[in-house]
């Protein structure tokens, strides 16, 4: 799709919903920083106003984006509203499946939480689950979950995986840690030890 140009000073104005849509596609910097900065404030406030913290609004906004960028390269883009306000939809469906989303994981961290008593920190079971699903992950699945749990910080893991910078990072070891909570979720033996602790 090719770009279409726009002039040094309508970064500080109003961008047409074309020169967005060709910027995205194209992962032009110039535009993603606008978007940023026009269109992050009313995601932050629907995040925030609904049970969200800081650090899920940064994971919406990113993920609305990938969402846009998807629906504009497979040609799924059906604009009935100005984009500002279509995007915002896109943050909306976003951060409902994120809740339902975050619903069952705490369900899951809850049976997989260590007790007070310290026989109860190690659980072969779930130790072996985990290990096994671990190893249907991408590798760079893999790698980006190791680098996290070494310690090595955002900006370490953007380094050493040539990610573009530390949002890349954060994101990609988000995907990577729900791509391993679903897997454990559908392994048939955590499934039996669940029916087991009931």
């Amino acid at each position: 799709m090719p770009f279409v140009t726009y002039n040094q000073t309508s970064l500080f104005n109003k961008i047409s919903d074309i020169d967005i849509i060709n910027g995205v596609c194209n992962q032009d910097d110039k535009i993603l920083n606008w978007l940023y900065d026009n269109y992050f404030q009313s995601v932050k406030n629907h995040v925030l106003g609904n049970s969200g913290s800081n650090d899920d609004v940064s994971d919406v906004f990113q993920d609305s984006i990938i969402v846009l960028y998807n629906q504009i390269t497979e040609d799924n883009l059906h604009l009935n509203t100005d984009l500002k306000g279509y995007f915002f939809g896109i943050a909306r469906n976003v951060w409902s499946a994120q809740l339902r989303k975050k619903q069952r994981t705490i369900e899951l961290e809850i049976d997989v939480s260590d007790e007070d008593e310290a026989e109860e920190q190690y659980d072969p079971v779930l130790e072996r689950v985990i290990t096994r699903v671990f190893k249907r992950l991408k590798p760079d699945q893999q790698m980006v979950l190791n680098l996290f749990s070494e310690g090595h910080s955002y900006e370490e893991i953007a380094l050493m995986m040539d990610l573009k910078n530390e949002v890349y990072a954060r994101r990609k070891k988000y995907l990577s840690k729900e791509a391993l909570l679903e897997l454990v979720r559908e392994d048939p033996e955590y499934q039996e030890y669940l029916r087991f602790e009931k």
